[in-house]
């Protein structure tokens, strides 16, 4: 089971062990991680899932889809890092992930 970390904006973090196949969001949920509201259930239909990939590991997750990136205009302060966690699904690959929350969804 792969384990990942959420840094929160406040310096706090938490690590947890994620489900392979499960979303970052579902994984986020699942823990009660502030922050990741998934307002839209996971449907990539806002962008109250928005966190920050940490730079080394945006080229194994991934760039996102155009319909992800048209969701993400919708999201504060996005930045070359920024994603939707509901579109990153958690592999054995990922083991270790490091996520930011942003401060504020919008």
């Amino acid at each position: 089971m792969p384990k990942m970390t959420f840094l929160n904006h406040d310096g706090s973090e938490k690590t947890v062990d994620a489900q392979s196949g499960a979303t970052i969001m579902e994984t986020a949920r699942l823990h009660f991680i502030k922050g990741i509201d998934a307002e839209c259930g996971g449907a990539c239909a806002c962008a109250t899932c928005h966190v920050y990939v940490q730079e080394q590991w945006i080229e194994r997750v991934g760039r996102p889809s155009e319909m992800e990136e048209d969701m993400l205009d919708f999201a504060s302060n996005v930045l070359k890092n920024s994603r939707l966690s509901c579109q990153i699904k958690m592999t054995d690959e990922l083991d270790g992930l490091i996520v930011k929350i942003p401060e504020k969804q919008f």
